[in-house]
């Protein structure tokens, strides 16, 4: 999920576990979507896992803290900004200037990594 970064849709997150509920457009518009937020953080079970989430927290901050994390994306953007490979520029460059793309990204193109490199597409090879 976190290396092909492309857009998920509820169907897919529902799968992955990532969301408890997808709710309707007419469940999204009905006042009673408050109310029923309001009784889920009143239950008894909800206090219960919000201190098992806070418990889990601890020990993950424990074993490596959100800051390094943070350091760590710190030194691949300064990479990104100041090093050697100018390729952020040019996306930046592109994006503010709107510069359409002359093709698809590989991230987003996955059958590209799985065609035969000597074989371009469309091209027809006689049995």
């Amino acid at each position: 999920m976190t290396q092909c970064r492309l857009p998920m849709g509820v169907a897919e997150a529902r799968r992955l576990g990532i969301v408890d509920r997808v709710l309707s457009g007419e469940e999204l518009a009905d006042i009673s979507l408050v109310q029923r937020g309001a009784t889920m953080a009143s239950d008894a079970g909800f206090a219960k896992r919000l201190a098992a989430k806070r418990q889990r927290r601890a020990a993950d901050e424990a074993e490596k803290p959100l800051q390094s994390y943070r350091d760590e994306e710190l030194r691949r953007m300064k990479l990104n900004f100041y090093g050697f490979d100018p390729s952020y520029h040019v996306a930046r460059y592109n994006f503010i200037h709107k510069v359409p793309k002359s093709r698809t990204p590989r991230t987003i193109a996955g059958h590209r990594s799985r065609r035969a490199p000597d074989r371009p597409v469309g091209m027809v090879v006689p049995s």
